[in-house]
């Protein structure tokens, strides 16, 4: 049986006054039944409003502020924009920057933006305009992919270090998600895109079964090369669209795979990727021959046995996000932030990168069953969550 506070039943009452009883039980989801016992008891309602529930949420030490941030969010959810809690950060921030006076000490926290989200009745919600399906045939696809990797394996021996994943992952300025905070109980999430995003780049990253990390590569979504220095540690090119494509695979492969440790020796070794279109392509195939790289390709939808999709990317990406907050950056007289520098770019991504442990590395294999010891001595180790 569902719950309801005070004052939201204050606030369908007064909804049902401006408008009717059948109006107020539709637009928040009650019977009319109980919008009519919530009318009849308004007073007794108006009484319980100093709940302990309220009280937990505290009073907030910077009120003027938090009003201009309710407001924002307010105003972009109303429009249909997406609001992450990043953006309350960023937004929170900003506004205190410009107005010191009513944010002495006010630093955007975590644990503010909770009591925020608390305070002012939002909660995070997924998008509802979408739906992401596994195969049906899923436990028999993971077994054909974990059958094969292991035959490959009895037949050429791959060291640990030639064993390898590699994943393009897609990167922009707004970082929409499928999930933005949203007043609690509405029925609809709808989330349109501010056009920044269009700011895109794809950042391919890549890690060897022994707990090494190649170097990324980065693709700046522009027409020529930029005449600056970029720092030691990336791998960077420019294309008009900004992601991957043919081309750049056997770009990535002769720059960055073939010179893995063991890779001008051309030893042989595994390369598990997905589906991309790229990565089937006859040239890419031959190009992978010519340098004694087999390919392991992941079945579609099947991201759970990708190591860096399993383990890694989530924390490359959670990086990128609080960068996004408390980073290097500047704005617009119109409060947009600008984008950073390529270079400030590239260091976040060497630096965000270089912060994944090796161990971390060699756990995602492991988790995702393509390093694990062939006499099944770390079978255990297959869709282990993490801290077990």
């Amino acid at each position: 049986r569902r719950k309801f506070e005070a004052s939201f039943k204050l606030k369908v009452v007064n909804f049902a006054k401006e408008h009717n009883n059948c109006a107020a039980a539709s637009q928040y989801g009650v019977t009319e039944k109980m919008v009519r016992d919530w009318k009849a008891n308004e007073d007794a309602l108006k009484s319980m409003m100093p709940s302990s529930k309220c009280a937990l949420r505290g009073t907030p030490h910077w009120s003027e502020l938090e009003k201009h941030v309710a407001d924002m969010v307010h105003e972009h959810r109303q429009n249909g924009y997406i609001v992450t809690r990043n953006k309350i950060r960023m937004f929170a921030l900003q506004w205190a920057k410009s107005n010191p006076d009513h944010s002495k000490g006010f630093k955007a926290t975590v644990s503010w933006c909770t009591r925020f989200l608390e305070r002012h009745n939002l909660v995070l919600r997924q998008k509802t305009k979408i739906a992401q399906k596994l195969p049906a045939d899923l436990d028999g696809k993971v077994s054909l992919f974990h059958r094969y990797v292991i035959q490959q394996r009895k037949k050429h021996g791959y060291a640990l270090s030639q064993i390898g994943n590699m994943d393009e992952t897609p990167m922009n300025f707004d970082m929409v998600g499928n999930k933005t905070v949203n007043p609690k109980g509405a029925k609809t999430v709808l989330i349109k895109t501010t056009g920044h995003e269009k700011s895109s780049f794809t950042v391919v990253l890549a890690c060897r079964a022994d707990g090494a990390k190649l170097r990324p590569m980065i693709i700046f979504k522009r027409k020529t090369m930029p005449k600056i220095k970029f720092p030691v540690g990336v791998f960077v090119h420019v294309n008009e669209k900004g992601w991957m494509d043919e081309e750049w695979v056997n770009l990535w492969l002769d720059n960055v795979w073939s010179r893995r440790p063991g890779g001008l020796r051309q030893e042989r070794s595994l390369l598990v990727w997905d589906m991309f279109r790229a990565h089937l392509t006859t040239s890419t195939k031959k190009r992978l021959a010519r340098i004694n790289t087999d390919a392991a390709v992941i079945p579609a939808g099947l991201t759970l046995v990708q190591p860096l999709d399993v383990c890694l990317n989530k924390s490359f990406k959670e990086q990128w996000n609080e960068w996004m907050v408390s980073g290097e950056k500047s704005f617009t007289k119109g409060g947009n932030m600008r984008a950073p520098q390529l270079d400030v770019l590239c260091n976040f991504v060497i630096k965000a990168w270089n912060d994944i442990d090796a161990e971390t590395v060699i756990e995602s294999f492991k988790k995702c069953g393509i390093s694990n010891s062939l006499d099944g001595m770390e079978d255990d180790f297959l869709w282990q969550d993490e801290g077990e």
